[in-house]
């Protein structure tokens, strides 16, 4: 009599079948658990989340995307899948005209705070938080090989570009929750966490749709990865230290900016963002 042979782990084979719902699970659950193992000492004691915790919460999220990235392209890809994943981090070679957009976020973001600073108020002007650079590095060198390298092409096959771009900025905003009360110079915005946060969504969305531009226009995980340094860093650098109700507000006008780049781009280039 032959000796059953032992059952297979479904899991690679769920993986498979749904890649995407996989790798937001994956993702959403490394970096939301990390956010909680930072954040429990001081929850434990009844101390609440310090500044300091809030922004050490930060980089344990980024494991998310980064691991779940590298992890559903060996799935979905086998060796191919992560070799090819490496290839377009390391595709740097494009037109001069991409990396000219990677200013995009810091003239947009001191332009806002330039016009605020001559209308409304003076408090409004530009911080100049140089060490902020800092924040940007990690966040897009690790994000982005979650967000672009995976999910954005996988969104992608389903739907236009635009769309899958959308969806996948409101996903972002959402990734941020555990986290959102301690971004931004007025952190934390105590009462007007809620507004802060749709106005970081609105505006990040935007964001997103430019990095996908960039992303379609040159196969290129690298420009993702520095439009999201530069859009990270523009705002821990030049953010004012407003009040958490003006901050939610020049959030909201910046996005409005953006989005009005969006409008300009998709009437240039298509609901695909220039893709086929």
């Amino acid at each position: 009599m032959s000796t059953p042979a032992p059952s297979r782990s479904h899991a690679p084979a769920i993986l498979e079948r749904h890649p995407l719902v996989a790798y937001w699970v994956i993702t959403f659950a490394i970096s939301w658990a990390g956010a909680l193992v930072v954040a429990a000492p001081g929850l434990i004691r009844g101390a609440g989340i310090s500044n300091t915790t809030g922004m050490v919460m930060f980089p344990a999220m980024l494991l998310g995307p980064l691991v779940s990235g590298i992890l559903m392209s060996r799935v979905t890809g086998g060796s191919e899948g992560t070799k090819d994943l490496w290839r377009r981090i390391r595709r740097w070679r494009v037109g001069l005209g991409w990396y000219r957009a990677l200013l995009i976020p810091p003239a947009t973001v001191l332009l806002i705070l330039f016009l605020l600073e001559g209308l409304v108020s003076r408090s409004f002007r530009p911080n100049h938080f140089w060490i902020g650079v800092a924040f940007g590095v990690p966040a897009g060198l690790c994000e982005e090989i979650g967000w672009t390298g995976f999910a954005f092409p996988q969104m992608r096959a389903q739907q236009s570009a635009l769309g899958a771009a959308v969806w996948l900025g409101v996903l972002w905003g959402l990734w941020h929750l555990p986290v959102i009360n301690f971004l931004g110079a007025a952190a934390p915005h105590r009462q007007y966490w809620f507004a802060f946060f749709l106005a970081f969504t609105f505006a990040m969305a935007a964001m997103r749709v430019l990095i996908a531009w960039i992303y379609t226009g040159t196969n290129s995980v690298l420009l993702a990865q520095l439009m999201h340094i530069s859009s990270t860093a523009a705002l821990v650098i030049f953010s004012p230290p407003v009040s958490p109700l003006r901050e939610a507000m020049w959030y909201a006008l910046y996005g409005c900016l953006l989005w009005l780049m969006v409008g300009i781009v998709v009437a240039a280039t298509g609901r695909q963002l220039g893709g086929g």
